[in-house]
C-alpha cells in the first residue's frame, strides 16, 4: 500500500516504522524537521516538511496514488481538515483522522471519515479492565458487539466449535494455543487450556458468562 501519514509524533512515527517494516510505501509529513528523528535509521520511507493539508505538499507526497491517508498530529482541527482534503478533494479511498475530543468524533464519522478517538479508546480499554477483564467492547466499533476471552476447561474440553457457537449471540473466531493462533473450523475440537476469542452480542453477555462460567 501507499500510505501518507501527517504528524511525526510518537503515534505517527511508530505507525510509519511499522508500515515501512512491513514493506509498504510510506510518506511522513510534519511541520517540524526535528520530528523526523523519531523515525530512526531503519525507516526507508520519505519525509516532507510542511502542512498536511497543503495541496502542493500533498501532491509532492503522491496523494493521487495514495491508498490510505492518516492524520495523527496533536491537533483535532489539523487532523480533520487534512483528512477531509484527502477524502473530498483528492478522493483518497481511506482517510483516517485521530481525534482527542470524543464529542466531535461521531459528527465527522458521519461525513465519511474514519475517526480514531484515543480518548474514547483508552477510556474503553480501562473500563473493560476494571469491569469485565476478559471482555473488550473497543475492539469492534459498535455498541452491539464485543470480544470475549474464554479459557477451555472442564466440560468444554473435547467439544467442537459448532457445538458451542450460539447463532446470533456467540461466535468463536479464533483460538489461542500454546503453539500459536488458529482460525477454527466448525469441526475443530477444543483442547484444555485453549483460549477462545469470540464475538458476543452485548445484550447476551450475562447469559454467555453464566453459560461458560467466565
Amino acid at each position: 500500500m501507499y500510505v501518507i501519514i501527517v504528524g511525526c509524533g510518537r503515534v505517527g512515527s511508530q505507525l510509519a516504522r511499522l508500515l515501512s517494516s512491513e514493506g509498504h510505501d510510506v510518506v511522513v509529513i510534519d511541520k517540524n524537521q526535528n520530528a523526523f528523528e523519531r523515525l530512526g535509521e531503519a525507516f526507508n520511507g520519505l519525509t516532507l516538511l510542511g502542512s498536511g493539508f497543503n495541496p502542493n505538499i500533498l501532491k509532492q507526497a503522491g496523494i493521487e496514488k495514495t491508498d490510505v491517508f492518516c492524520a495523527v498530529t496533536n491537533g483535532d482541527n489539523t487532523n480533520l481538515i487534512a483528512a477531509q482534503v484527502a477524502k473530498k478533494i483528492f478522493k483518497v479511498p481511506k482517510a483516517i483522522a485521530r481525534i482527542y475530543d470524543p464529542q466531535r468524533a461521531h459528527i465527522y464519522a458521519a461525513l465519511g471519515l474514519d475517526i480514531i478517538s484515543g480518548t474514547v479508546l483508552f477510556a474503553s480499554m480501562l473500563r473493560d479492565k476494571i469491569v469485565e477483564s476478559r471482555f473488550s467492547s473497543y475492539l469492534i466499533e459498535t455498541k452491539e458487539l464485543g470480544v470475549i476471552e474464554i479459557e477451555v476447561k472442564n466440560n468444554l474440553v473435547g467439544k467442537t466449535i459448532e457445538q458451542i457457537n450460539i447463532p446470533g449471540e456467540f461466535l468463536v473466531v479464533a483460538i489461542r494455543r500454546l503453539d500459536g493462533v488458529i482460525l477454527p473450523e466448525p469441526s475443530t475440537v477444543l483442547q484444555a487450556k485453549d483460549i477462545l476469542m469470540a464475538a458476543v452480542k452485548v445484550t447476551s453477555l450475562k447469559k454467555i458468562k453464566e453459560k461458560f462460567k467466565v
